[in-house]
């Protein structure tokens, strides 16, 4: 049994004492429910270190979570038990505005961890962008070492990664006994990948070091220990990175190569057990809406064809002369859009993204009255998990200040990161987009902790893609080119729309949904491809931007009509930052209230 560190039972002891009455009076019903809300927060914690350490808290810091059934189980029974607690004490009719929004979000979360139950077995446990990669990211990017103790509790888990991978391995053949098992394009990214961990000293005689060993070595090596400690604490991470994770990174490797003969090229998830309700049920989940498979689509097909309206206004306007195909084409291989596939454009891609967000930055308060205090660094993917990894992404701060949020660029193949896109992905991942909602929803003392490191895809997506639109209302894509790389990753979306559920409900082929990319967007074929691997390998998740995005555009232009020359955009902004990551139907909720206590 685990026993509450000190910081933990200083958040839990400090809220129970706010929360008791004077003698006499009548307990605050919102007192109660906020400090049921933080008490839930810190159970859930106790199950998740890797959660802890994202938030930057040092909560059984030398451990992983639990990735068994039983681990399953465990959050099943603590969500579903912390729900039925939250509907028998308290009553949300009893409670201020705030205080109720936090419970309809809290009973929102936990109902999603409990029909998500259901379908333990019918992820993929070891995919393109599975453990194998993301457990050491999480060391690199997010395991701080300040202290000695720090640096014991990074060994100890190098030290558990054996038994901790055995377990992902027992899942994923228990899954593919199954009738779960991820398709055969996959395992040569995952034979690689985990290859490239365990390529370096200490695991051979290289000349560089592996990425785990390096990163140790700098972290270690930035504390002020003496050189003897120092080389001992070194030498008892080779040792864990030998005797633990070498065998089980190549454990990996094994299963990989045993299981690719068994694996089908049918890629939707149709093909699964129940496949359809499980699809049903994600699209659900990550739109937080009631719309259909076909009613997606049908969005789909309609937005790709508004947008293709809007690219043939920019082809009008550099004087184009052709289709919409060989400008789609001619985007795809005009040299002038590209960096150098070298180092040099790679660092002047870091360098243009970097000069692209100080930019924004200076003209936030026109369109905003929150900003975020947290810092922002634009990094590329690491060269271990670049050929697998995603176009773009981020990586929210440490709540304390100790980790600057991270706008990830993967810089491995530059004739996929044109000129054109760099400015509306800058603004997607970093500001106005996920690094400002994220670190803004963060910096909300005032608001219970879940929701502070919570989230909901489409909330999170559909504002990035809509902080893609700000940088037109602010000025920028003053080229028509960049102006078209907007209109381009906005597309993207769209596309998304029509070919996650072509894959998933209407059961496309993946050479299809390949073909219905290149025909519809400047995406190149080998863009294409990654991006198709993505939707098979994460079902519904790629739909939560555009229907996130029409919705914020839809509450804004209501607002809008609704007030008049009373809106105020940077109220507006204002109201969905501060509201946190919420469902999009308490979204709409959460703006009609704000626009009918405007209106009076």
């Amino acid at each position: 049994m685990r026993f509450v560190t000190s910081i933990a039972l200083t958040v839990i002891g400090s809220l129970g004492a706010a929360t008791q009455p004077a003698h006499g009076e009548a307990p605050d019903p919102n007192a109660a429910a906020n400090a049921f809300f933080e008490r839930a927060f810190q159970e859930r914690l106790e199950l998740d270190p890797t959660l802890a350490t994202s938030l930057g808290l040092r909560l059984h810091y030398g451990e992983w979570g639990d990735p068994s059934e039983r681990g399953d189980l465990e959050r099943f029974e603590l969500a579903k038990n912390q729900l039925a607690e939250l509907r028998a004490s308290i009553d949300p009719a009893a409670l201020d505005a705030a205080t109720r929004l936090s419970y309809r979000v809290f009973e929102s979360s936990e109902e999603r961890r409990i029909g998500r139950y259901r379908w333990r077995n019918h992820s993929y446990q070891i995919d393109k962008d599975g453990p194998q990669v993301q457990v050491p990211a999480f060391l690199i990017n997010a395991h701080r070492i300040d202290t000695e103790s720090d640096a014991l509790a990074y060994i100890q888990r190098l030290v558990g990664l054996q038994s901790y991978m055995n377990t992902v391995l027992e899942r994923a053949e228990l899954a593919a006994r199954g009738g779960v098992l991820p398709p055969k394009f996959v395992y040569a990214y995952v034979i690689e990948d985990a290859g490239n961990v365990i390529k370096g000293r200490p695991f051979d005689d290289g000349p560089a070091d592996s990425p785990l060993f390096a990163d140790f070595k700098a972290k270690v090596g930035a504390i002020g220990l003496d050189d003897k400690r120092r080389e001992e604490l070194t030498a008892q991470a080779a040792d864990a990175l030998l005797t633990s994770v070498k065998p089980a990174w190549a454990s990996v490797i094994a299963w990989a190569k045993t299981a690719e003969p068994r694996a089908t090229t049918d890629d939707g998830i149709w093909k699964l057990p129940d496949g359809g309700a499980y699809y049903d049920f994600l699209l659900e989940n990550f739109t937080t809406t009631k719309l259909s498979a076909t009613q997606i689509h049908d969005i789909g097909l309609r937005e790709v064809a508004r947008l293709h309206g809007e690219m043939r206004r920019v082809m009008r306007e550099v004087g184009f002369a052709g289709d919409l195909q060989a400008f789609f084409n001619f985007m795809r291989t005009d040299d002038r859009f590209y960096y150098p596939d070298t180092p040099e454009g790679q660092a002047a891609w870091l360098a243009d993204a970097t000069r692209t967000i100080e930019a924004m930055r200076a003209r936030l308060p026109e369109l905003f009255v929150t900003l975020p205090k947290a810092e922002l660094v634009v990094r590329a993917v690491e060269p271990f998990r670049e050929k697998s990894a995603g176009k773009a992404f981020y990586q929210r701060p440490a709540q304390d200040g100790s980790r600057p949020g991270v706008f990830y660029a993967n810089l491995y193949h530059m004739r996929e990161m044109p000129k054109y896109e760099q400015e509306a992905l800058a603004f997607h991942e970093g500001i106005p987009g996920h690094h400002m909602q994220i670190a803004v929803a963060s910096e909300q003392e005032a608001l219970p902790q879940f929701r502070r490191s919570g989230g909901f895809t489409a909330y999170s997506e559909g504002w990035g893609l809509y902080s893609e639109r700000l940088g037109k209302e602010l000025g920028f894509y003053r080229d028509p080119y960049s102006e078209f790389g907007r209109l381009a990753l906005e597309l993207h979306r769209a596309v998304r729309l029509v070919v996650d559920t072509g894959l998933h409900a209407k059961r496309w082929s993946r050479e299809q949904t390949i073909r219905y990319h290149i025909e519809n967007s400047p995406t190149g074929e080998d863009a294409a491809a990654k991006a198709t691997e993505r939707y098979i390998l994460n079902p519904g998740q790629a739909t939560a931007y555009m229907i996130g995005m029409l919705k914020i555009v839809e509450l804004r232009e209501r607002a809008a009509a609704a007030l008049g020359k009373d809106f105020d955009i940077r109220e507006f902004h204002d109201l969905m930052l501060r509201t946190g990551g919420v469902p999009l139907t308490v979204l709409e909720s959460e703006a009609q209230r704000w626009i009918d206590a405007r209106r009076g």
